[in-house]
């Protein structure tokens, strides 16, 4: 039903309009009785195999929703009923601004791309607080906060303090979005000093609550691998607690199939979707190694297939984010790529069942019917030579505290 009727009515409207409207829809949807169990009905996939536990948090599954969507957590509800293990919510800036002139979001369908220039358009915090009162129990929430666009950079460790002050009572998780266009002004942005003049003043505030919320750091795919690793080396010689990897890209579009001339018409903004799928895996992948895999990494950036997000885990990923996939593919995306690693758990489970145990008594000598001989591998051998993807998708039973 979407592709076919759905998908053609919102890809008729602008990219910005039918966004509107599939809020719209969703939040109507969460008001009707019965509303949200039909969305969880028809969307939602729990299984064990899916549970995840990152930075102390028990995720239903690892797939969410990435920032901009829901900018200011006015449609947790209905999201979650779509099957995303946790939503972000946000950009969300200390005042309300209303972004860059229109049009400013751009879809380029031969690419399955978007181009978008919005400027974090959000309500401010005031009203991002007034939707979160509502109440989300049982919803895994994170919030991305980013300055203000006129805020000066020497005052931007402020305007994101501000943020993590009054929301944190509300949120999961936090985000700190420095890739975003109003934090990224020069080379600057990344270095070691600048970084900890935005963060320690939130590792402070956090000290003295009894409630510990994990901090994440949102980083653009378009840093060199130099300023990758700079950026690992303070993930881990701070409280930092895992890295955000990746946002838009304001690179090159060379290789593209969109015509040059509906480029230059576009003009200028991040690009997300297809186009970022490999540069993203990469960054992940640089992350995980060079942090030894001992810190959380959400992966996002170009996840537009199971299994892109199959990859993506498989470089390092812990938890994933999508977005233009979800433009894309509609409400089921989340549900089709939980089924494919449901699938991928159970293939890995019944692989390793299915090897013989060999036996380990020395004097029990094998009888005639005996299948064990010295080149059957054990239980142990096999799961050592099934690949890193193979063993981490086996069912899990959920980790309990201490």
């Amino acid at each position: 039903m979407y592709r076919k009727l759905i998908k053609p009515l919102l890809f008729s409207l602008t990219i910005e309009r039918a966004h509107r409207v599939a809020l719209l829809l969703l939040r109507g949807i969460g008001l009707i009785p019965g509303g949200l169990w039909l969305l969880r009905k028809c969307y939602a996939v729990k299984h064990s195999a899916l549970e995840r536990e990152v930075f102390g948090i028990r995720f239903p599954n690892p797939v969410g929703l990435a920032a901009g969507f829901d900018r200011n957590g006015e449609a947790l509800r209905p999201l979650s009923a779509l099957g995303f293990g946790f939503v972000e919510i946000g950009t969300v800036t200390p005042r309300p601004q209303a972004g860059n002139p229109r049009p400013r979001v751009f879809r380029l369908p031969k690419d399955r791309a978007i181009v978008n220039r919005i400027g974090i358009a959000n309500r401010g915090l005031d009203a991002t607080v007034r939707h979160l009162r509502r109440g989300h129990e049982g919803i895994l929430v994170g919030c991305n906060i980013g300055k203000n666009t006129d805020t000066p950079p020497e005052n931007a460790p402020a305007d994101y303090l501000r943020l993590f002050r009054n929301l944190y009572q509300y949120a999961d998780y936090f985000t700190v979005n420095i890739s975003c266009d109003n934090a990224c002004h020069d080379e600057k942005t990344y270095t070691r000093g600048h970084l900890l003049s935005i963060l320690d003043p939130l590792f402070d505030f956090r000290r003295g609550q009894s409630e510990y919320r994990p901090v994440m750091l949102k980083i653009s795919p378009d840093l060199s691998d130099e300023e990758i690793d700079r950026v690992t080396d303070v993930l881990m010689s701070t409280p930092l607690d895992g890295i955000v990897a990746s946002n838009g890209s304001h690179g090159s579009r060379q290789g593209l199939r969109t015509s040059r001339t509906s480029l230059d018409k576009i003009g200028s903004g991040r690009l997300s979707g297809a186009p970022l799928t490999r540069r993203a895996a990469e960054i992940v992948r640089r992350i995980r190694t060079r942090s030894g895999g001992t810190y959380p990494i959400i992966g996002a950036g170009g996840l537009m297939s199971p299994d892109d997000v199959r990859a993506m885990l498989d470089a390092g990923a812990d938890l994933v984010q999508i977005y233009t996939g979800f433009v894309y593919e509609g409400p089921g995306f989340a549900g089709d790529i939980c089924r494919a690693l449901i699938a991928d758990a159970e293939r890995a489970a019944q692989a390793q069942a299915a090897v013989p145990v060999q036996n380990t008594a020395s004097d029990a000598p094998a009888g005639p019917n005996s299948s064990a001989g010295p080149d059957t591998p054990s239980g142990t051998d096999a799961a050592a030579g099934m690949t890193t993807e193979q063993q981490a998708r086996l069912p899990q039973e959920p980790a309990t505290k201490a």
